[in-house]
């Protein structure tokens, strides 16, 4: 089974930037589709960013184009989010997500992804 692990998150201020990483340990991620979300106090959970296995499709959320990127490197068993010119609206706990799926095209809701890390907190000031 694979296990996934946020890190990254922090306190920053709106306009700055953050580098999230999502390693994953137990198999390799080359298998999977893998997808950053969010869940703000009070909000329910929602997709931010996806890529598929191979990493040649990605999807984003409207609210984050432009802004964040996401990208995987399979030698390293790792995915990552950058995420540019923040805005207090993106404060929340960044989750990592997969599924074991060869699909040309990103899942973009929760109930498709089938193991998540335990979360990172990003809080934006303005």
């Amino acid at each position: 089974q694979v296990r996934l692990v946020e890190s990254g998150g922090g306190l920053v201020q709106a306009g700055g930037s953050l580098r999230l990483s999502c390693e994953a340990s137990g198999r390799a991620l080359s298998n999977y589709g893998m997808g950053w979300f969010r869940q703000a106090p009070g909000k329910e959970r929602e997709f931010v960013a996806g890529i598929t296995w191979s990493g040649f499709s990605t999807s984003y959320a409207d609210s984050v184009k432009g802004r964040f990127t996401i990208s995987r490197d399979n030698a390293k068993n790792t995915v990552y989010l950058q995420i540019n010119s923040l805005r207090p609206e993106d404060t929340a706990v960044y989750y990592c997500a997969a599924y074991r799926r060869l699909t040309i095209m990103v899942h973009t809701t929760t109930r498709e992804y089938d193991i998540w890390g335990q979360g990172t907190q990003v809080t934006v000031s303005s």
